[in-house]
């Protein structure tokens, strides 16, 4: 109704001439579940308080830098890392930023030293971990690299409550998960990793997951980073060293006086007010042991699950081309091989399982590196959700559309209404088409909006105060397997 004017005088009106515009939201935006060295911003805790970063400078002033390690040496020089000090999330993050990655949200769920935890990933019993995102709209993607480094069952554990999340509480994320002791060959036998990690996801919201194997051979850990500091049995290192010396001396290879004066230094280690750099550096120069057991301690530190990167190859993606390319047939940076070289005869079980629940293959190619070499979900039984690419279009499609609706909840029910909502839908549909989102010769071909009496509502409906809109997509699929027929023809003949 016209606004009632009192007063002789010119007056202004404005109409709005363009409808409200869906905006499609974020599509690789991951979510970190693990630990850090700290978690404070001044005065206040960020203990599983999800927070979000756009690099790994700001990464570096709320939560600290990387685990110290350390390794427990034995008689033979053979390495052991020590539970309590070995964690995945930082050099996964490295990993995230070095293949693409962008913004990021961080939950940390406490500081480096007390081992690895599925309560404290999970966080039934504190609101933390992962019910901590629960409160955080922005998230699209869950990644928990510190659960392989838990026991069969609570990596499990950690991995079906991640799905559970994304499928069930949110239903607008999803879970890039790695292969628990991914690091291993295939056995084939009912240990096999892959074959353990498939009973492992379970049976639920399969659709909202992704798995990766095998593992990645990093290059993020230096081997500046590491020196004896990293043995924890000091007395264990100083015996092989000294043993070592001592044998060399007993050869011939080093003169008396040059051992004992290299025992000296090696004696050093076990004081600690000696500078490490400088007796480090005497013991790369003087000793082959120490440095095979400094490129030993780099060799194991930089085996990580791919979650972190394929997080990253998801953002790479989605930016270049969008959620709607397969995020397949793309190079793996910072890696130098996957810790398995799988064959395409390897590969048919991970692709093509009788149970469905595809895990997708890491594998290197001549002359193009490392490539990730699958785009399934789970679910690969089902026609609707087989490819990774359809469920996180269809994430950002519904999540998109979502959003835009609120505005007109509590809008008078009627035909006004419904074509507004008809008109914006179908232009956002319209634009997403045009990208290549969607296939189809024409919009009808492509995507149907209905909303109204008689077509997706009864009177029932608007008196009982639902607005029912019906939205029907084709969404593009990738072309996994391209098959060229060739065939022999008679010279000159058709």
């Amino acid at each position: 109704m016209s606004k009632q004017y009192a007063t002789p005088g010119v007056y202004i009106e404005e109409k709005n001439a363009f409808s409200n515009s869906v905006v499609a939201v974020g599509t690789a935006i991951p979510a970190f579940i693990g630990y850090t060295e700290k978690a404070q911003a001044g005065k206040r805790s960020l203990t599983n308080q999800p927070l979000r970063i756009t690099s790994l400078v700001e990464y570096f002033s709320f939560f600290g830098g990387a685990p110290k390690t350390t390794f427990t040496v034995g008689a033979d020089g053979g390495l052991v890392a020590d539970a309590s000090s070995n964690y995945l999330m930082f050099r996964s993050l490295q990993l995230f930023y070095a293949n693409g990655g962008g913004t990021a949200y961080i939950v940390s769920v406490g500081s480096y030293g007390k081992g690895v935890s599925a309560d404290d990933l999970v966080g039934l019993k504190n609101g933390g971990g992962l019910q901590a995102l629960l409160k955080e709209t922005e998230p699209t993607l869950l990644v928990a690299p510190d659960a392989v480094l838990l026991g069969a069952g609570d990596c499990a554990t950690v991995q079906q409550a991640m799905l559970k999340h994304c499928g069930a509480d949110t239903r607008s994320r999803f879970a890039i998960l790695d292969v628990h002791n991914g690091h291993e060959r295939r056995s084939l036998l009912p240990d096999d990793v892959v074959t353990a990690a498939r009973g492992a996801y379970g049976n639920n919201f399969l659709d909202f997951g992704a798995a990766y194997y095998p593992w990645l051979k990093a290059t993020v850990v230096s081997a500046d980073e590491l020196d004896y500091t990293n043995v924890s049995n000091k007395d264990g290192l100083i015996a092989l060293l000294t043993a070592e010396v001592e044998a060399n001396a007993k050869a011939g290879y080093v003169k008396e006086a040059k051992a004992e004066l290299i025992k000296a230094e090696i004696a050093k280690i076990g004081d600690a007010d000696a500078d490490v750099t400088t007796v480090s550096n005497v013991l790369k120069s003087v000793s082959p042991s120490y440095n095979d057991l400094i490129a030993t301690m780099r060799e194991t530190l930089n085996v990580l699950p791919p979650s972190g990167a394929i997080a990253g190859i998801y953002s790479l993606v989605d930016g270049s081309v969008g959620v709607f390319k397969a995020p397949a047939n793309v190079s793996v940076s910072s890696v130098t091989a996957p810790t398995v070289n799988l064959t395409s005869a390897e590969q048919e079980d991970l692709n093509l399982p009788l149970s469905g629940k595809a895990v997708n293959a890491i594998r290197p190619f001549v002359g193009k590196g490392t490539l990730v070499w699958g785009a399934r979900t789970l679910d690969g039984n089902s026609q609707d959700w087989r490819y990774i690419n359809v469920r996180r279009t269809m994430i950002m499609l519904e999540q998109s559309i979502k959003f835009a609706a609120e505005p007109f909840v509590f809008r008078p029910n009627d035909s006004n209404t419904w074509v507004a909502i008809r008109g914006m839908i179908s232009s956002f549909l319209r634009s997403q088409w045009q990208a290549g989102a969607l296939v189809g010769g024409s919009e009808e071909e492509a995507f149907q909006v209905e909303c109204g009496l008689g077509t997706t509502m009864t009177p029932n409906d608007i008196l009982d105060g639902y607005m029912k809109v019906s939205v029907k997509v084709a969404i593009s699929r990738p072309a996994e397997f391209i098959v060229i027929t060739f065939q022999q023809k008679m010279p000159g003949g058709n």
